[in-house]
């Protein structure tokens, strides 16, 4: 699958999570199967550019290409602008966010909410094309969702529009705005899209383990699956998905060192982005998603949480899982640690678990 010159390994994508796919877990789901890889959300206020929680989603040092950029607004010079500054902080494709269903989004009509006012959506859509061209031909793609509520899908209109602009490909999540993240992502209106489209088009939504992906992908046609909260705590789905794509069967869970190496790599590598007191703190999702479903991992959890220095948590994180590998070889999930995909939203984690 390719994404304008852009040749990708194979077509499982990790999506954009504001505030969880930063550089270091984007780096490690790479590592560990994923093809491709879009930023957090970087926002298009020229003001809030130099702040550091931007600098830091701007950060692109050790990178493998290509490098994705998520960038979000409802100016449509904004949004060029935009453009402009993360290709030049890196970004070699620049992808418009308009699938983010959270509040403090949408009642800023961004994200999702452009979907409502489709003539101000191609303007921003034209806007930041025409701006990725003038910086050497950057392709320019598209994540939105099938539509505002059930009865204004527009997602196949807004789509071809799109695909006539020159956008060079196509992401949806099966929800409209209005369910947010309840209720089940349905694929009908991904399909749709996709017969109508001759580029690619990418499914997204409560794809969470292997056999789903393969399921999605049957019934959509999509050219590829992009995988959000289910790869939290579980970066290594990505490799199982590719290996049950091409086989047909299942890998077995890794083993408990294995698990314990990559988690303890990816937090060094997080502190070195965050810094001791933010990356400590910042830590502790991942730490709390890596450890869900195991035995005594809730436990641990709380108690690794009134740790106060990155050397006590990976201390801690080293020891328990080298108790509990003098159990068990491979990861003894307790209960299904999957949970549904996720577009764009600060600490997503905290109002949705399901």
């Amino acid at each position: 699958m390719k994404i304008g010159p852009y040749e990708l390994p194979n077509n499982l994508f990790v999506a954009p999570m504001a505030g969880v796919t930063d550089r270091p877990f984007r780096q490690l789901c790479r590592r560990l199967g994923a093809g491709y890889a879009v930023s957090e959300m970087v926002t298009s206020r020229k003001d809030l550019w130099h702040s550091l929680k931007t600098s830091r989603r701007a950060n692109h040092e050790g990178e493998a290409a290509p490098i994705a950029v998520q960038i979000a607004g409802t100016d449509a010079q904004m949004m060029a602008e935009a453009t402009h500054y993360n290709i030049g902080r890196g970004a070699q494709i620049i992808d418009i966010n308009m699938g983010c269903p959270a509040k403090k989004v949408c009642n800023k009509w961004a994200g999702s909410a452009l979907m409502q006012d489709e003539p101000l959506a191609l303007q921003i859509i034209a806007a930041v094309v025409e701006a990725a061209r003038a910086m050497g031909d950057v392709p320019v793609t598209l994540k939105m969702r099938t539509g505002w509520c059930e009865s204004e899908k527009n997602a196949v209109r807004l789509a071809l529009a799109a695909q006539e602009a020159g956008v060079a490909m196509v992401t949806v999540h099966g929800r409209t705005r209005e369910q947010g993240y309840k209720g089940s992502a349905e694929y009908a209106t991904i399909a749709a899209v996709k017969a109508a489209l001759r580029i690619p088009v990418v499914a997204n939504g409560d794809v969470d383990s292997p056999r789903k992906a393969r399921e999605v992908l049957a019934l959509t046609g999509a050219d590829a699956v992009m995988i959000g909260r289910a790869a939290q705590g579980r970066p290594w789905i990505f490799r199982e998905t590719a290996h049950f794509l091409a086989t047909g069967e299942e890998l077995p869970a890794p083993t408990v060192r294995e698990a314990a190496d990559w988690l303890v790599e990816h937090l060094h590598d997080h502190y070195s982005l965050y810094g001791e007191l933010t990356g400590m703190r910042s830590a502790r999702k991942h730490i709390g998603w890596a450890v869900r479903g195991l035995p005594g991992g809730e436990a641990f959890r709380q108690q690794m949480n009134l740790l106060e220095s990155s050397a006590a948590q990976v201390e801690a994180l080293t020891r328990w899982f080298e108790e509990l590998a003098a159990q068990y070889e491979r990861l003894p999930y307790l209960e299904a640690v999957a949970a549904n995909d996720d577009d764009n939203e600060e600490e997503p984690t905290k109002k949705r678990e399901a």
